[in-house]
């Protein structure tokens, strides 16, 4: 009768564990299908891990704008430049899980956790992707008075005087950098890195002598290149660009196959619902297509790139074993 007494009792407690499990489980979904359904309630914040004035941040405004519009929410464009994007990257990991919190990464995401070793940080288990942007290939420039006219002389200059050619790049680990990492490995040359915290930065020293040689995306240089201050050593496109037809790819002079582009995403802390990452994907989506993106990305010599969430995290996969693969060869060190 005691062990019959137990059994019932034990029954009965779990019965009460199965119960509030239940009734737990149903009010989070309910919880979380009112949050889906709410949202956007407040302003949605994007983190940009370089600073005001450079092409990320030029990307996330026009995003920021056009999303915005569509969404009846304003987006905040917040900039935290510093260690390579990591700062910016740790910043979003402890975001609220919600959807408010968002950031437009670059390639850096990638070749960060290769870069760096620990590794700051693991994206592919740490955050959840939203949607891939564009993207924009990276060229090599310097002042239009500069006694280089073509890589060639850079190289041949270079080799008679190493480290005596600096080089301007947005960032440690930036996509700039690594791309003028590889070319000194492919070359057979040193060139000295100057790492900034945007490209803005960047332009300004070049443009006023402080540094020789600028690494940067299309998107920055374009406007210098216009206005006669800058001149494009290279493209380092598969191929030329409709933005500056005259300028030869490295391809075509003597680096054949190598290519280097910085693409955008964005992204979001992990956890967050995969009903909001939908969501966000969508409204993403529509805002590429809007003309008010596609004018900025194309008249800057970038292009919009239309892909799935899947698609996104494919690529930031790809990319790591691609970056790791690099870094290894080419021997780079964060500086």
């Amino acid at each position: 009768m005691k062990f019959t007494t137990k059994k019932i009792r034990m029954r009965q407690l779990i019965q009460t564990v199965l119960s509030t499990l239940i009734l737990y489980f149903l009010v989070v979904d309910a919880w979380a299908q009112l949050s889906v359904a709410s949202f956007p309630s407040k302003p949605i914040k994007v983190i940009v891990g370089y600073s005001a004035g450079g092409a990320v941040d030029i990307v996330a405004r026009a995003l920021a704008q056009s999303m915005s519009q569509s969404m009846g929410v304003p987006f905040v464009i917040e900039n935290k430049p510093g260690a390579g994007t990591n700062i910016a990257v740790r910043a979003l990991i402890g975001s609220e899980p919600d959807g408010s919190t968002l950031m437009l990464a670059a390639n850096a995401l990638a070749a960060n956790m290769a870069l760096y070793q620990p590794a700051p940080f693991d994206a592919e288990r740490e955050l959840s992707v939203v949607s891939l942007v564009g993207s924009v290939p990276v060229v090599i420039a310097d002042r239009s008075d500069s006694p280089f006219k073509s890589i060639a002389q850079v190289i041949d200059f270079s080799k008679k005087s190493p480290n005596s050619i600096t080089f301007a790049s947005p960032g440690n680990g930036s996509t700039p950098h690594l791309a003028m990492e590889i070319f000194n490995y492919a070359a057979g040359i040193e060139l000295t890195h100057v790492p900034y915290k945007g490209g803005a930065q960047a332009i300004t020293d070049v443009l006023g002598g402080q540094t020789q040689l600028l690494a940067m995306n299309a998107l920055e240089v374009l406007p210098h290149v216009k206005s006669g201050k800058l001149r494009v050593l290279a493209v380092l496109s598969a191929k030329r660009t409709s933005m500056l037809p005259e300028a030869m790819t490295l391809s075509e002079q003597g680096f054949p196959g190598f290519e280097a582009s910085v693409w955008y995403g964005l992204i979001a802390p992990l956890g967050t619902p995969e009903a909001i990452i939908a969501k966000l994907h969508q409204e993403t989506q529509k805002a590429l297509s809007s003309q008010l993106v596609k004018e900025k990305m194309t008249s800057v010599g970038g292009d919009v790139t239309l892909a799935s969430t899947e698609q996104f995290k494919q690529l930031l996969h790809n990319e790591r074993v691609r970056y790791q693969r690099l870094i290894e060869q080419a021997h780079i060190k964060p500086d």
